[in-house]
């Protein structure tokens, strides 16, 4: 098995719409983002850690930790609309000399470092490009349906309805929390998964991505059940 030396990249820009302050907001009395630096810290598969970011708060409580911000974010790649692929092609033109790179966002606290080391670990194994986590779907997708105009419902899948869970495939929807990538894919590909990007299966209990107020709350309590 090749060794590759692999950066933690972690995207933490100040706005946020759903949550202001989000990333440096206090989740069980630590920023947001400190319980993500924390778990990269802990990884043995991690060979350097960075912060991205756009806010000298944000930078603060990374370096804090003894965590380097070689660089702050230009405004332009910070905004609401920004493509999430621009931070990190911004990221990886100035921190150089990495095979590999494993994103974490702050927004998924309870990922842990053996998360981190295991998704490396199956790259390596696999030998993949990429590897992205994934959380099984809750209810099958047979049973999303539309509102339209009119209020009435209409199915998003034709066909026979599933009438028991059990009978429906098993799917499963990005959660956020993880994206390993070979360094040269990347730059090449400039997104992150295609068709021979592996899914990386996480429980539902580690797969929080904190989007809402809601969010929040059933992260904030699951968390201080683990510390």
């Amino acid at each position: 098995m090749v060794w590759l030396s692999t950066l933690a990249l972690i995207p933490a820009r100040a706005g946020s719409k759903g949550i202001l302050g989000k990333n440096k907001r206090l989740m069980c009395r630590q920023p947001l983002i400190s319980w993500t630096i924390a778990a990269a810290q802990a990884a043995s598969s991690v060979d350097e850690i960075v912060v991205s970011t756009d806010d000298e708060e944000i930078a603060g409580i990374a370096m804090s930790m003894g965590i380097s911000v070689p660089f702050l974010r230009p405004p332009k790649l910070a905004k609401d609309d920004t493509p999430g692929i621009e931070p990190v092609l911004h990221a990886l033109s100035l921190v150089k000399d990495f095979d590999s790179v494993v994103m974490l966002q702050p927004t998924s606290p309870l990922r842990t470092s053996a998360d981190i080391d295991a998704i490396v670990e199956l790259a390596r194994v696999r030998q993949a490009s990429s590897v992205v986590s994934v959380c099984e779907t809750k209810e099958p997708i047979q049973w999303d349906f539309a509102i339209q105009a009119g209020g009435n419902l209409k199915p998003l899948f034709d066909g026979d309805p599933i009438r028991r869970r059990q009978d429906a495939r098993t799917t499963y929807t990005l959660n956020g929390a993880l994206y390993y990538f070979e360094v040269p894919w990347f730059l090449e590909q400039k997104k992150f998964l295609d068709d021979e990007t592996l899914g990386f299966i996480m429980p539902p209990e580690r797969s929080i991505d904190i989007d809402t107020d809601f969010d929040w709350l059933v992260a904030e309590f699951l968390l201080s059940r683990t510390v």
